[in-house]
């Protein structure tokens, strides 16, 4: 008996860790349990058995972007985070992290702290919108996750950021 359990056990503990990759994505009907997918000529329906978070297009790869040595969101950034505070009130189970990033220039720890006040500048923002704080983690990545390397201000200006990553 104990020879039939334990590799029981063990396929089952496998198949919960196991990942569909078309139920891991975001799920377009979130809360239906349904999606349907439109691929020009057919449509097709899939249900799966979690309800994922519906993310809009416009969520998708978002950042807010910071002045130099700035960790005040600019104007033109405002509507961005008011409408992913938005979402968050209209998901309450929708979990996001923003990711606090800064250009190359300066030690380390100053732009692991300029990008941990760049995180929480959006989060407070967010929260001032309606969003709930357990929705919102902010953390920092400082220089370390750059999107460009080019020692130019126009690169620069692509790092200093604040990133929108819902869980």
């Amino acid at each position: 008996m104990k020879k039939l359990l334990i590799p029981a056990l063990l396929a089952l503990a496998l198949a919960a860790c196991e990942t569909n990759p078309e139920t891991a994505q975001v799920d377009p009907n979130a809360g239906s349990g349904t999606g349907t997918a439109n691929t020009g000529k057919t449509t097709t329906t899939t249900t799966t058995t979690t309800n994922l978070l519906r993310l809009p297009e416009w969520a998708v790869g978002q950042s807010v972007y910071f002045d130099y040595d700035s960790y005040t969101i600019r104007s033109d950034f405002r509507p961005l985070v008011d409408a992913h505070a938005r979402y968050l009130v209209q998901q309450p189970n929708g979990k996001v992290t923003i990711q606090g990033n800064a250009d190359q220039r300066g030690s380390r720890e100053y732009n692991l702290a300029l990008g941990q006040k760049r995180a929480e500048a959006v989060r407070r923002a967010m929260r001032l919108q309606g969003a709930n704080d357990a929705q919102i983690e902010a953390i920092s990545f400082g220089k370390e996750h750059p999107r460009c390397t080019q020692a130019t201000e126009t690169c620069y200006a692509q790092n200093r950021r604040g990133d929108f990553v819902y869980r």
